[in-house]
């Protein structure tokens, strides 16, 4: 799994097959920066499963470190895609055994009120540290890093 995953957020606008291809499907999504394109395949985890639709608010996260087509609007390979809540933020990335992501833009406080799963939504009972994590947050801290308490934490073993 990539750790340089970059989100985006938006709104699904439409959704279609890729050259004929009924494994893979093109998903575009707008937000206020524009129209984004995200190639959803056998290898793209999205959240629980749900079923892509237009008009559904959606977080995309694709790899940086993966070559992109320079065309417009822009393509990009979907490594994750979840729903996303009104007023809630979606960060995906490494986080060290002290619940601190890898770029330093994040630090996790989990109490009881967090639910931890792995990625088939099995209880997670050890410390999500030092994986790969997918965080479900509605507010932080002003200090450095910022300081959540998620709402939800996908670890992804």
């Amino acid at each position: 799994m990539p750790t340089t995953l970059v989100p985006i957020n938006g709104i699904v606008q439409n959704i279609s097959s890729v050259n004929d291809d009924c494994c893979q499907q093109q998903v575009a999504i707008r937000n206020a920066q524009g129209v984004y394109n995200f190639i959803v395949g056998p290898d793209t985890y999205v959240i629980g499963s749900i079923r892509l639709r237009p008009g559904m608010s959606i977080t995309a996260f694709y790899d940086a470190n993966v070559a992109v087509p320079l065309i417009y609007p822009p393509q990009y390979q979907a490594v994750i895609i979840s729903r996303r809540n009104p007023g809630e933020n979606i960060y995906a990335g490494y986080f060290s055994e002290d619940l601190i992501s890898e770029d330093q833009t994040l630090e996790l406080n989990i109490d009881n009120s967090t639910e931890v799963v792995t990625a088939n939504g099995q209880q997670f009972s050890c410390n999500p540290g030092g994986h790969m994590l997918i965080v479900y947050y509605t507010t932080t801290t002003r200090s450095l890093p910022p300081q959540t308490t998620p709402r939800r934490v996908i670890v992804l073993c």
